[in-house]
């Protein structure tokens, strides 16, 4: 199939399909991709993008790759590098360089490249590529410090070995023969361009938007346009310099505090997942068997050693005094997937190497693909695993953040944590913090729209938002702040005062109503002080959900469920009271009744319900 729309729609269609199978599989999302690819291109021949494409072919790699790395720059936060410095550091500069040169030597010694392609290949390996790295830290949930060196690791080395490995070819592959000055020359004037245009044009663009110079609609697409004019301009003057550029523009925009940043943020991850899903699509797919047929023994060896000795080398020698705990660094030393930029400068170098002389350098190639799919294959389903081994991936019980410290969620929190649910109360008042302090419930003291709980707060334990301040509006805020960290369905508020009704928050922009929609702030701490109390009751096969709602006392309202793990999964007005065996349901009633089983059967199986702690206590 040679049409090119036809193959843009398959490939749009089967990445959209790729995304929501590994989200709803729980398969890492890169395996299906390039699982995918390969079965629509060298298996069963559906399309040849290549063919398909023509001479757009690479520039739509490249361009794609640039919008890719921008959206991976607006996402690297300096405040990420307050507990993680050093180590960040020493990986985008220590690391690379021992990185370059120790797969280097591997592959001259191991796979026995000359020494010029071994240095080009190596510095092909130095990416760890955010296309592979930014889907799998999505899906495997880890925590933020060992996440954000891998995030950084991969945006920032990206462009960095790219660039390295455009000027080794310059550099061996030049017609007058090597020339050191010439190399550095480029070198010097790709970054001083990439910084021009990229780091400076970037603050030019944030100052237009704080000074309203954009409407808000074109925001999204003006940065955009700025991310591929400064990559296209800068690769006019050094070939991949353009990837330093969009980097470098997307940094700059992401750390000027702009009051609609997460507005583009929220767009160019949207852009971005889109043209991953595609990119590899379209890599994959193309892919020549015969290409991988070429290697030997030696081409295994060499991916091994890439693997098992050169990563490991690299990781241990440059983050020695880096503040690096020993999981942290066992980690960091098996994960490191290449992807797509990898690929796309082995296709254009290697050609380009044998035509210069070079006869190994056909196997610039088919060695960078063996590497690309090996470590996607490995690294994608090995991550989190890993990562609940060394315990540095997110609570799985995921516990409740609730905004809003008063008498009736302090209690709340109280009836979680003698459950073992994680749980945090959250106010910018230390008066109403007050209760939860002296009761032992964990508690953050801040305003939590701030930066300040952006950079302080770890929400990986976390995995539903409860907002229950007395301001309806800043309950709506707060929810749809973090409606992208928790997901829309797992921030809730409750229902607005009748007579604020048309004045309330679109359904969009607010959170899913708790409870039920009858019930309000007052309404909770007034049954409170009434002696109220929180109980929970097991569900059972013979006593079951609509059981459980019969025997409930009038006015008694469930309020989660709290799973054996010890998640919980709060209700909303809209859905049904579902719970399953095995389960707890957690309710607030009257504080001498109690959930009896009515049949014989149940009540001889089950013991009484578990009464909490008295929060009035």
């Amino acid at each position: 199939m040679s049409s090119l729309t036809e193959t843009l729609a398959i490939i749009a269609a089967l990445g959209i399909a790729a995304q929501w199978l590994g989200w709803r599989l729980r398969i890492p999302t890169i395996v299906l991709l390039v699982a995918f690819g390969i079965l629509i291109g060298p298996v069963f021949g559906i399309i040849r993008p290549s063919e398909a494409l023509g001479e757009a072919y690479p520039s739509l790699i490249s361009l794609g790759v640039a919008v890719i790395l921008f959206e991976g720059g607006l996402s690297l936060r300096w405040h990420e590098l307050r507990q993680t410095a050093t180590g960040i550091k020493r990986l985008v500069t220590i690391g690379v360089v021992l990185a370059w040169g120790f797969g280097t030597l591997a592959a001259h010694w191991i796979g026995a490249l000359s020494w010029p392609v071994a240095m080009i290949f190596a510095a092909i390996a130095v990416v760890t590529g955010p296309t592979v790295i930014l889907p799998l830290l999505r899906q495997a949930r880890l925590r933020r410090r060992p996440a954000s060196f891998l995030k950084w690791e991969g945006i920032v080395n990206d462009p960095t070995g790219a660039l390295l490995a455009v000027l080794l070819y310059g550099y061996f592959a030049a017609p007058g023969g090597p020339d050191l000055s010439h190399t550095l020359g480029e070198l010097a004037l790709g970054l001083f361009t990439a910084s021009l245009l990229g780091g400076f044009g970037g603050w030019l663009l944030g100052r237009a938007y704080l000074a309203a110079k954009v409407p808000e609609y074109l925001k999204g697409p003006v940065a955009l346009g700025a991310a591929l004019g400064a990559f296209g301009l800068t690769n006019l003057v050094t070939d991949e310099a353009g990837l330093v550029a969009a980097t470098m523009l997307g940094v700059v925009l992401g750390n000027m505090g702009l009051p609609s940043i997460e507005e583009i943020r929220r767009f160019k991850e949207s852009v971005a997942m889109l043209l991953v899903a595609g990119l590899f699509l379209l890599l994959t797919a193309d892919l020549d068997p015969d290409i991988l047929l070429a290697l030997d023994w030696r081409s295994g060896l060499l991916i091994l050693a890439m693997l098992f000795l050169v990563r490991p080398l690299t990781i241990g020698l440059s983050t020695i005094g880096a503040g690096l705990n020993w999981r942290e660094r066992v980690l960091l030393g098996w994960i490191a997937p290449r992807g797509i930029v990898a690929a796309a400068v082995a296709g254009v170098l290697g050609p380009g190497l044998v035509a210069s002389g070079y006869a190994d350098g056909e196997l610039l190639l088919p060695l960078v693909f063996a590497l690309i799919l090996t470590t996607v294959l490995l690294h994608g389903f090995s991550l989190g695993w890993l990562a609940r081994k060394l315990d540095l991936s997110a609570s799985r019980r995921q516990g409740l953040l609730i905004s809003g410290a008063n008498p009736w969620s302090v209690a709340l929190a109280q009836a979680l944590q003698s459950r073992e649910v994680p749980v945090l109360v959250t106010d910018h008042s230390w008066q109403r913090l007050r209760r939860a302090r002296h009761t032992g419930v964990p508690v953050f003291f801040g305003e939590l729209l701030s930066e300040h709980a952006e950079i302080e707060l770890e929400l990986s334990d976390y995995g539903s938002l409860l907002a229950i301040n007395s301001n309806d509006a800043y309950n709506s805020l707060v929810c749809a702040q973090y409606a992208s960290a928790f997901d829309r369905r797992h921030v809730f508020q409750l229902a607005s005062e009748p007579a604020s009704e048309r004045r309330k928050p679109a359904a969009g922009s607010r959170g899913r109503i708790f409870i039920d929609a009858e019930i309000q702030h007052d309404d909770l701490q007034r049954n409170w002080y009434r002696g109220w109390t929180f109980q929970a009751t097991s569900i059972t096969k013979e006593f079951g959900v609509e059981k459980f709602s019969a025997a409930l006392p009038e006015g008694a309202l469930p309020i989660l469920s709290i799973s054996d793990d010890g998640g919980v999964r709060l209700f909303a007005a809209e859905d049904r009271l579902q719970a399953e065996p095995g389960q707890r349901l957690l309710w607030f009633g009257p504080k001498n009744e109690r959930v009896k089983p009515n049949d014989a059967a149940a009540r001889a199986r089950m013991s009484q319900p578990e009464r909490l702690p008295d929060s009035n206590q």
